[in-house]
């Protein structure tokens, strides 16, 4: 569903990448047959899977390189949070939307998320572009959208989010299994995500 733009600053890609999450859970939430709760709940845990290998490769890095000993802390408690939303995805991902539990682990995943995206986006992205020029904000949101077609888009919470090459190929190597598992999945229609 992403509708980015090659003149989309990172910012904005990330910020439109969230808006993305909320609204698939809220489409989850509206759903009115279980089929349509697992096609949402699927999308949703696909694109979070993605957006996030995306920020641990493009975002966290750049925060890192750009702002120095901040950065790295900013990356640092970013990628904590991201290991708690990694385990509370990989348990919705081994749960049926049929659980009793499903619908509190997701909405506890959801809560954490709106708390992580809006230090993101109040916090760490500004003092980002703040620090780099438009250009350069440009270049890494099309790195970051690149990435994204590439990544693991399942939850793999053992495997690091540090972005070394270890990790790097870790994910790459897992990526074409999840995107096999994926055509075993229900997902909504191209029609429902426009």
């Amino acid at each position: 569903m992403s509708h980015s733009s090659v003149s989309n600053t990172i910012s904005q890609e990330v910020t439109q990448d969230h808006r993305e999450l909320e609204e698939y859970y809220n489409k989850y939430q509206a759903a009115t047959t279980e089929k349509e709760q697992t096609e949402w709940a699927n999308q949703f845990r696909w694109e979070l899977a993605r957006h996030s290998a995306g920020e641990e490769l493009v975002v966290y890095p750049a925060l890192e390189k750009h702002l120095g000993a901040e950065g790295k802390k900013i990356a640092e408690e970013d990628r904590a949070e991201h290991q708690t939303a990694k385990e509370l995805l990989y348990q919705l991902e081994r749960t049926n939307v049929t659980d009793s539990n499903y619908e509190a682990l997701f909405q506890k995943l959801v809560e954490d998320l709106r708390v992580h995206m809006r230090s993101e986006e109040e916090n760490d992205l500004v003092k980002l572009e703040a620090a780099i020029p438009r250009e350069e904000s440009q270049a890494l949101a099309r790195s970051f959208q690149r990435t994204k077609a590439f990544v693991p888009t399942r939850a793999h919470p053992g495997i690091s989010d540090k972005g070394g090459l270890f990790e790097s190929a870790a994910g790459l190597a897992a990526a074409p299994i999840d995107k096999l598992r994926d055509l075993f999945e229900s997902f909504p229609s191209q029609q429902e995500l426009a």
